[in-house]
């Protein structure tokens, strides 16, 4: 009886079946599940199929590395001019020209990077936290709650977003960081409508009911269950604002609410060089150039990360 069937000793057997010579036949082993290795395969799938994504990603990398680090692209002072060397043409020596007073155009707008990545970060974290904040209390609590803010919130949509920032700047004062928060404040709304939507479509799920129904605690729902389900969107729309967020802030630069001169903010360049440009093109168009690059790559990835990855997935 025991002829033709395979003993597998790593598979447990009854005693009996054992005594009577019966055995298990061989089972074939299911394959692992793909893990972190798989997860890396995928993701430089998606990314060799898309030189658009790989391309905005190495700006947005450049552009990070500018304004941490950068010495690592240029040595020269962006303060210091040498007034025999004005007006001088991009060149070997000077990527991106020189200016009026022969300063270095290319170093001018690396370390202007700095500045106007500042005023950026802290315009989308002012909007992301009060935003959200916002729209999590409205969406959790509801009733006269969520009325009272969204009313608030469609008071804020009803401005455009660049003449209430002119009007915060001008209450606030001059200078980077209070630019930023002007323009954060101006972004506020959008954040609130988005993190109010998600967190209402949330609160409605099966789970949510279900850990209500097991007794869980206000907080413990909104902190293990609500936010991080919550979360996804509310990112993706904070890197869109990163971009909107660059022309916000290099447009009240450009009107001169900015850093006082000779702060290289990339608005300041555009403003200094309008007056050249019948004999100086480069003054206005290499940091108009920097500046739309950079909006072009975040919006490039905010876009790959609101439909194109989970798709993929």
């Amino acid at each position: 009886m025991s002829q033709g069937l395979v003993h597998n000793p790593a598979d447990p057997a009854d005693p009996a079946e054992a005594a009577l010579g019966l055995a298990r036949p061989v089972r074939s082993k299911s394959p692992a599940p793909p893990g972190r290795r798989g997860d890396v395969r995928r993701g430089l799938r998606f990314l060799l199929r898309r030189p658009g994504l790989l391309l905005s990603a190495a700006v947005l990398v450049l552009v990070v590395l500018a304004s941490f680090w950068p010495d690592l692209f240029t040595s020269q002072d962006p303060l210091k001019g040498a007034p025999s060397q004005n007006f001088r043409g991009p060149s070997g020596s000077h990527w991106f020209g020189t200016d009026e007073l022969g300063r270095d155009v290319f170093s001018r707008v690396v370390h202007g990077a700095q500045l106007s990545l500042k005023a950026t970060l802290i315009a989308v974290l002012v909007a992301f936290v009060v935003g959200g904040l916002l729209g999590v209390v409205a969406g959790f609590v509801g009733r006269w709650v969520d009325d009272v803010l969204m009313r608030f919130v469609d008071i804020l949509l009803s401005i455009p977003a660049l003449f209430l920032s002119l009007a915060l700047v001008t209450a606030l004062g001059y200078g980077t960081v209070k630019v930023a928060v002007a323009v954060g404040i101006a972004s506020v709304a959008s954040f609130a409508r988005v993190a109010r939507a998600e967190v209402l479509r949330v609160r409605q799920a099966v789970f949510v009911e279900a850990s209500r129904s097991c007794g869980a605690r206000w907080y413990s729902v909104l902190g293990r269950h609500v936010l991080p389900n919550a979360a996804g969107p509310v990112i993706v729309l904070a890197t869109l604002d990163f971009g909107s967020s660059i022309l916000a802030v290099s447009a009240l630069s450009f009107l001169g609410y900015g850093a006082p001169p000779p702060a290289p903010e990339w608005g300041t360049l555009i403003s200094d060089g309008r007056n050249y440009l019948a004999n100086a093109w480069w003054l206005t168009a290499l940091p108009g150039l920097a500046i739309a690059a950079t909006v072009l790559a975040t919006n490039r990835i905010a876009r790959a990360l609101d439909g194109e990855w989970s798709r993929q997935r």
